[in-house]
């Protein structure tokens, strides 16, 4: 299993490696992020819709509603945030299967509240507040596709 790990110094820093990833995500593509409040994931998913061409400023933590989607970008984000999730059911409500292997790229904070319904492959992100503006970022290829990616990432 391939993995990376950045420390990253800054907003910017963060940002900037969703910049990056955006460069080699492809249609189908399901990014899970984990990490506290804070830990800098809805940060790295600006990035990461920035880098598709969606206005960073309309990105924001879809808290209260499960899934925001950005479909004014070069491919359509959708972007998931779990915090709130309280029954799996929640989530065959809203038909999440035609989200994460549908024709987007899928973004998921809080990830680990799948549970079973966590993709097989997968690009996992972990994220830690290890200082005022630190962040330490882990990214972990789970299958094959994901191999690829992280191979391909030129970060610094």
């Amino acid at each position: 299993m391939k993995q990376l790990q950045f420390i990253t110094q800054s907003f910017k820093e963060t940002r900037d490696i969703g910049k990056r990833l955006a460069k080699l995500v492809k249609p189908g593509d399901v990014i899970c992020l984990f990490g506290d409040l804070g830990s800098g994931k809805t940060t790295l998913v600006k990035g990461l819709a920035s880098g598709l061409g969606a206005h960073e400023e309309d990105v924001t933590s879809p808290t209260f509603v499960f899934l925001n989607v950005y479909d004014q970008a070069k491919r359509t984000i959708f972007h998931f945030d779990l915090y709130r999730l309280e029954r799996e059911q929640e989530l065959f409500d809203i038909g999440y299967e035609e989200f994460f292997y549908g024709s987007g790229v899928s973004i998921i904070e809080w990830s680990e509240r799948l549970g079973p319904l966590l993709p097989k492959e997968r690009l996992d992100i972990y994220l830690e507040h290890t200082g005022e503006d630190v962040r330490d970022i882990r990214l972990k290829a789970v299958g094959e596709r994901y191999e690829q990616l992280l191979s391909a990432v030129r970060i610094r």
